[in-house]
């Protein structure tokens, strides 16, 4: 039986969302989050929710992880699996010290930069060349680079003022910072954040907060964001490089040196993780750290697998990941908030699983807002410990919940001889 929609009746509404296009959909998205939240803040009272320092604070968190994230992007696009991120953005942060002691903060940008592309020429080597398991060869390079760094440090770091072979001696990090007009402390945004009315107050805590100052090295990596998209969906090479990923053997039967091609991305790669160590030390008075990553490298893999390897959802997952982190910085209090928050999200999740037939499922996200909704009333206060450890917890949840819908580069990980047919 073939089944005949009528003209004028309604479809359903699964059908009518994915009709939607792709910008409609994340904009939608993006306003329905901003809803709930600032709905969240008026009845929890929990200002810190939206105000502009865990705004600041969360953009700050943000950029190196979606460094990291963007920067296995390119890598898995040309088929290379990186999971040696965080030893590239080990290197970055490393090189970041050395080099902006010696020759600013500028120098220290690329130098940070250079090193990270350094361990994606290694990881490159390793896997393309020598064809290396992807992830034996990432972790492989993840140690190595913890213990490079450590040397290197003691080498050239100790008896330079306060150096030593866990921390650089530091340098001046000043280069500009861009201040858009009327948003400081006695502007009418400030004015209006402090009101504390809903939406209203909202938008006014949220502008100031990502509009408020940037600094250079952070316009640089924002920036990173669409220039990757374009690279990647725009150009020629993006072109080369995305069937390196999906199958190699297409380009190299045009004549495509698929080898350059994966050693350019994850040198690439390496490049983009090096600048998220940049930006560490560089928001750190120029002082190198050990262990100053902090596993962040990892956020970055999730965040890119989160964003289903595109470079919004990249930037979407690691705005996630920045905001949990910066709760523990500005707003600890503030997590009570988020247990209405996310009973939002699990009720929300029941009625579309109900919708969809999975009544087992349906009940359990029921149980969870429930819970979730006890907490808040009863002012449960999470742990210090705990609150620190919300960022990986949120990972943990992500990767659970979009496991299903994600589409990685078909040819990712594998490993692949020239003439061999995929």
């Amino acid at each position: 039986m073939t089944a005949v929609l009528v003209d004028g009746a309604a479809a359903p509404a699964g059908s009518r969302w994915s009709q939607l296009p792709a910008r409609q959909r994340t904009l939608l998205i993006v306003l329905i989050v901003f809803v709930v939240l600032s709905i969240v803040r008026a009845i929890s009272g929990e200002n810190d929710l939206t105000s502009h320092l865990t705004v600041t604070f969360t953009i700050t968190a943000m950029l190196p992880i979606a460094m990291a994230g963007l920067g296995g992007l390119v890598s898995e696009r040309c088929g290379v699996v990186n999971i040696g991120l965080e030893g590239m953005m080990i290197l970055g942060t490393w090189g970041c010290g050395f080099f902006g002691y010696h020759w600013g903060p500028i120098a220290a940008i690329i130098g940070a930069a250079a090193c990270g592309a350094i361990g994606g020429l290694l990881h490159a080597l390793a896997t393309v060349t020598f064809g290396v398991d992807h992830v034996v060869s990432g972790v492989a390079l993840n140690l190595l680079a913890f213990g490079w760094a450590r040397f290197l440090a003691g080498s050239l770091f100790k008896g330079r003022g306060a150096g030593s072979e866990t921390n650089s001696p530091g340098f001046n990090v000043d280069v500009f910072i861009l201040r858009i007009p009327g948003m400081t402390d006695k502007g009418p945004f400030a004015t209006l954040e402090n009101k504390h009315w809903p939406i209203l107050s909202d938008f006014a805590g949220i502008l100031r907060g990502s509009l408020g100052a940037w600094k250079f090295e952070q316009l640089v990596a924002i920036a990173m964001v669409p220039l990757i998209g374009w690279l990647i969906w725009r150009t020629r090479f993006g072109l080369r490089l995305r069937a390196c990923g999906e199958m190699p053997s297409a380009p190299d039967s045009l004549g495509v040196n698929v080898y350059r091609i994966q050693y350019m991305g994850v040198a690439l790669s390496g490049a983009l993780a090096g600048l998220g160590g940049a930006l560490l030390v560089l928001n750190n008075n120029g002082v190198y750290q050990e262990s100053q990553t902090a596993n962040r490298g990892f956020l970055g893999l999730s965040a890119l697998i989160f964003g289903n390897w595109k470079p919004v959802g990249v930037l979407a997952g690691s705005t996630l990941f920045g905001f949990f982190d910066s709760i523990q910085l500005t707003a600890s209090g503030a997590v009570r908030g988020l247990y209405l928050a996310a009973a939002v999200a699990a009720a929300f999740g029941a009625v579309l699983l109900w919708r969809r037939g999975n009544a087992r499922k349906a009940a359990s996200a029921a149980a969870l807002a429930v819970g979730l909704l006890i907490l808040f009333v009863s002012k449960f206060k999470l742990a210090e410990d705990l609150i620190k450890a919300l960022p990986y917890f949120a990972t943990i949840v992500v990767l659970t919940v979009f496991s299903r819908r994600l589409r990685p580069p078909a040819a990712a990980g594998r490993v692949w001889r020239k003439g061999q047919t995929t």
